[in-house]
């Protein structure tokens, strides 16, 4: 009897696609034994891309606080079917799952396809995946979903080099090496060679051994933790708090704010990023065991 694999995701630029593509590879080879369903998560009012300016920098507040909007249902068929795996894809907006992500998970058909199944996750993002992972992980405690896996693609580049390349790729579209700019994104290599974990997770769920997936997983490369990223992800979300609690609460001063928050994030990356990473490397000794444990639970799947 077939098993039904569902692949869920939400792209603008068709690089989160590719990604969960070609993990489902191993799955679709096997067409006697899996069924693979994909569901693109599509808005009512979908956002642009490439983003003009002020559209990116406006969608800060209700991302970061994750404010839903409107999708398209998915398929009746999609929703009365059960599935025995998910993999489901998606990309960090502001330290947060993307709207659409959280859209998705705050609407009526999450709780329906999720409850009860494992799933994998699949991000594909520039660099600060950490903490976004954990608050997808309460949505999916919620809905009894069984997180099994984790695979987190990023841009290999500098902190700030891919800063610049992602910048010029939302907002410009262009994602191909320029200048002395190198491609924007995950890599073509890493994004070809994905499949294979797909065929690690196919080999443990076919022999009904998920609960070792996360190690061997983490084992070849689907996770690198840099406690430099996670230290700025964490400043960053108390900057963000602050940040989009005030944009909300002044309405009608929201484009100003808008404009002051463009450049104090600026000003953050530029200027106060370098301090959080020289008060890093000065306290390494100190905090290296701590560190060491941060490192072992964010490459894992639990949930504190």
């Amino acid at each position: 009897m077939q098993k039904n694999i569902l692949v869920i995701y939400y792209t603008q630029t068709g690089q989160l696609e590719d990604i969960v593509r070609n993990v489902a590879k191993p799955f679709e080879a096997k067409k006697d034994e899996y069924n693979v369903t994909y569901y693109n998560i599509r808005m009512k009012e979908d956002f642009p891309f490439p983003w003009p300016n002020d559209v990116f920098f406006n969608t800060f507040p209700e991302s970061y606080l994750q404010i839903p909007s409107e999708i398209v249902p998915p398929s009746e068929d999609l929703l009365n079917k059960k599935y025995d795996l998910i993999l489901f894809g998606y990309q960090v907006w502001y330290l947060t799952p993307s709207i659409p992500i959280i859209s998705f998970l705050k609407s009526s058909y999450a709780a329906k396809i999720f409850k009860d199944t494992p799933v994998v996750t699949i991000s594909g993002t520039r660099n600060m995946w950490m903490l976004s992972q954990e608050k997808l992980k309460v949505y999916l405690k919620d809905f009894n979903a069984k997180l099994v896996g984790n695979i987190a693609l990023v841009d290999r580049h500098d902190n700030y080099t891919s800063v610049l390349t992602v910048i010029r790729w939302m907002i410009g579209g262009q994602k191909e090496k320029s200048g002395i700019l190198p491609a924007a994104g995950v890599s073509d290599k890493e994004i070809n060679e994905s499949g294979k974990f797909g065929e690690i997770i196919e080999r443990h769920f076919r022999n009904n051994k998920l609960g070792t997936l996360q190690p061997e997983l983490v084992k070849n490369g689907a996770v690198e933790i840099r406690a430099f990223l996670v230290r700025v992800e964490k400043v960053g979300n108390k900057i963000f708090t602050i940040w989009s609690g005030l944009i909300m609460k002044k309405k009608e001063k929201r484009p100003l704010l808008i404009k002051f928050f463009k450049v104090y994030l600026m000003a953050a990356i530029w200027i106060i990023s370098p301090i959080v990473l020289v008060l890093h490397l000065l306290t390494t000794p100190i905090f290296w065991f701590k560190r060491k444990k941060q490192r072992e639970y964010l490459q894992g799947i639990n949930i504190k």
